[in-house]
């Protein structure tokens, strides 16, 4: 740490060092009670404490991981109602034992959740009615989408109304992913999936997993606070960790089940593959925690 490019750094330089690695490592320190206390009143099966987080405040992993704007309730766009299932939610459903999921995607140092889960909703709609998974472009939203604001947060309702005046998304490849604003670089020509409308999902949970299970993966937002040291296991933080009202992240909903007795969604996150379980957080189903039940929506492709 002495040198950098085979030259000495400054007596500052090396200062300001010692006292960044000081300051993480007594944040360090701080999470791991946090963890502790997060663990010893969970009440489902979740293991709680190191992560790539655990050296970061509370205020440093909310703005620059998660959505502020999501939990600004005036700000929200009104859309249709979704139609009800035809039929009760089956004991369990996964759409990625279903070919309608594509792999875990990281958003890096910026808060494009939003984008990540209005893509994820619709790559399992485009795949619904087309038979074909393309990983789409979150870079395009983050880049184009002129009613949210990047990697500062946004709103999956206005996500989906930008898809549409912009004519669709183009896949990954085509527009890939950089973590920060850039230019609009979007080509009508290069559209691979487009959308027709939105809906917006009951807020029964019963009715959520029906709808789930008949009609794909689902744009969800919830309060992520207890995330941010999750490990393994299905979560199930008090309501003091988790306030409904709350809600942070935006995230995609594919699937639910049981395990060992205990009722959990199944959530694909965009912390990249070496966060929770490669990339999935598990939290428990039945009693709307951390507002899971709030924001649920999905895009509609005719």
């Amino acid at each position: 740490v002495l040198y950098q490019n085979d030259k000495p750094r400054s007596f500052a330089v090396i200062c300001q060092m010692i006292f960044e690695t000081y300051h993480r490592l007594k944040i360090f320190h701080q999470n791991l009670k946090t963890a502790e206390k997060i663990q010893s009143l969970d009440q489902g099966s979740a293991e709680y404490g190191v992560t790539k987080f655990s050296d970061l405040t509370e205020e440093e992993f909310r703005s620059t991981y998660l959505n502020p704007l999501l939990s600004q309730w005036t700000l929200h766009r009104p859309m249709k109602p979704a139609p009800p299932a035809r039929g009760p939610a089956p004991a369990s459903w996964d759409w990625r034992d279903h070919g309608a999921v594509s792999p875990v995607k990281n958003q890096g140092m910026c808060g494009s959740c939003w984008a990540f889960s209005v893509t994820g909703n619709i790559e399992g709609q485009w795949f619904l009615k087309n038979g074909t998974l393309l990983s789409l472009s979150e870079q395009e939203l983050v880049d184009c989408d002129r009613l949210d604001q990047a990697c500062g947060g946004g709103l999956p309702s206005n996500a989906y109304e930008a898809i549409e005046k912009l004519g669709g998304l183009e896949t990954e490849i085509d527009y890939s992913y950089k973590g920060h604003k850039q230019s609009c670089d979007f080509s009508s020509g290069k559209v691979a999936a487009y959308i027709n409308s939105s809906l917006e999902l009951p807020k029964d949970e019963g009715e959520i997993a029906a709808w789930l299970a008949e009609n794909g993966p689902v744009s969800m937002a919830l309060n992520a606070f207890a995330m941010q040291f999750y490990r393994r296991g299905v979560s199930h933080p008090l309501k003091i960790f988790c306030n409904p009202w709350m809600i942070d992240h935006a995230v995609l909903l594919v699937g639910y089940g049981e395990r060992r007795g205990i009722p959990f969604w199944a959530i694909k996150n965009s912390w990249g593959e070496d966060y929770g379980e490669q990339g999935y957080y598990y939290l428990y189903r039945g009693s709307n925690l951390c507002g899971i039940n709030k924001m649920c929506s999905s895009a509609l492709i005719n």
